[in-house]
């Protein structure tokens, strides 16, 4: 009979879900870059689900980006801009991405995850401890926020952040998120505490983690279906951190510029590879623009240069699709080598948005057969092979400049990531490039 009620509960809640495309409570991944400017990691976080369900957790596969630049910071999850800055005390515009944790076979149709924006405030009273206070709303306006501490602590080889972490929870909030706007919940608060930690493996590269838990509070504990009191989250990982380059004081910071043509293709990578490629049948086109910051001039010790790439490309209007604008934030690392004139060969990572899907995606995901529904947001690789044009041409005054050919990826990590909508598939365009350096 339990079993009965818990899976009529369920079915209940994921229809609910559908109805009302909810969001959940927010969850920060590793926090912090220590005193290193940029990273990258990809890991798996695991977390319980509060609600009535007959699966107890939930997993994802997460890639996540890290940069500390004067006013802009990437951390994990987390993006933002200070407005104002002090050697102690600083106030930013943020946005965090919030997981919405119900069986992971229900998050393609049910999008409830979301992303909340705000204003953080950070003050370091004291060396390695800071004191954090977050005013947060989501897209309709459910207001909530946080007061929380966190301690750092270097030991060896080790990183250690412990955390404590008060959130406080409107009454929309709550009925919007634990509710379900069934259940009419006032305000409360949650209390979560964990350890950020990690451990240098081999000069970049460390391995990452995250134990955590949220004690939840008394209204939401009375929330018919919620049956747990307290929620656990894990993460575990692999990264790659560094400090950034540095250049002479008063010089432009090295980097380039890149223009790129592309068209798309049906195929899928593998096949791409192989150079089996097929013409998509109408001719869908994209243009795009990407800026280079040179973060590294190495990546493991080897002479790998790394950039902080964000970038703009245009879906030109086809017969079946209008224009459509598509918003790049990526590293890219870049090897050259000489053959008998100088290549470079470069693989980025990173997050892709579009505001509207594309009809190569829309086609990809159709031939999958599961009734996806497609995410704006995908995982997005970049692979590239560039000749220098100085080098071509025995030109010395082109020595900067390249030209190369791309492939522009998007896909949804083989649907381990509630992130991407936990779909499989995406799309891939073939294009040339002409790229200059400074």
């Amino acid at each position: 009979m339990k079993r009965h009620l818990n899976s009529l509960l369920s079915y209940s809640l994921v229809l609910t879900l559908w109805c009302f495309s909810l969001s959940s409570q927010a969850s920060e991944m590793v926090d912090g870059l220590m005193d290193d400017d940029w990273g990258i990691a990809f890991g798996f976080r695991n977390a319980t689900i509060p609600f009535r369900s007959e699966t107890n957790t939930v997993a994802d596969v997460m890639p996540l980006l890290y940069y500390r630049g004067d006013r802009v910071y990437l951390d994990g999850l987390e993006a933002g801009y200070k407005i104002w800055k002090e050697d102690d005390f600083d106030i930013s515009v943020m946005g965090r991405y919030r997981f919405f944790d119900i069986p992971s076979e229900y998050q393609n149709q049910i999008r409830g995850d979301g992303i909340d924006y705000g204003v953080r405030s950070q003050w370091r009273f004291k060396p390695n401890y800071s004191f954090n206070t977050e005013l947060l709303s989501d897209d309709s306006g459910n207001f909530h926020g946080n007061l929380g501490l966190t301690w750092q602590k270097h030991y060896n080889r080790w990183y250690l952040a412990p955390y404590a972490t008060a959130h406080l929870k409107s009454s929309e909030y709550n009925t919007r998120y634990y509710g379900l706007e069934l259940f009419k919940t006032q305000a409360d608060v949650d209390l979560k505490a964990g350890i950020d930690v990690r451990y240098h493996v081999w000069r970049d590269f460390y391995l990452v983690g995250r134990l955590g838990g949220t004690y939840y509070g008394k209204e939401v504990q009375n929330v018919d279906i919620i049956d747990k009191d307290f929620q656990f989250e894990s993460f575990l990982g692999i990264s790659f951190f560094n400090q950034q380059y540095q250049t002479t004081e008063g010089d432009w910071p090295k980097g380039y510029l890149r223009v790129s043509h592309a068209w798309a293709t049906p195929s899928n990578l593998g096949d791409i590879i192989h150079f089996k490629a097929e013409k998509d049948e109408y001719n869908n086109q994209l243009s795009s623009v990407f800026y280079g910051h040179l973060l590294s001039e190495t990546l493991l010790g080897f002479p790998i240069d790394v950039y902080l790439t964000p970038g703009l490309a245009y879906h030109h209007s086809s017969e079946v699709q209008d224009p459509i604008l598509e918003y790049v934030i990526a590293f890219k690392a870049y090897y050259t080598f000489t053959w008998p004139i100088r290549w470079r060969f470069g693989v980025a990572e990173g997050l892709s948005y579009v505001t509207n899907i594309t009809y190569i995606e829309e086609v990809d995901l159709a031939e999958e057969g599961k009734g996806y529904n497609p995410s704006k947001l995908l995982n997005y690789l970049d692979f590239s092979l560039d000749v220098n044009l100085g080098d071509l041409f025995k030109k010395p005054e082109m020595e900067k400049m390249w030209l190369g050919y791309n492939i522009h990826h998007r896909s949804g990590i083989f649907e381990n990531s509630s992130l991407f909508g936990r779909i499989k598939g995406g799309s891939n365009y073939q294009g040339i490039h002409f790229q200059w350096h400074w």
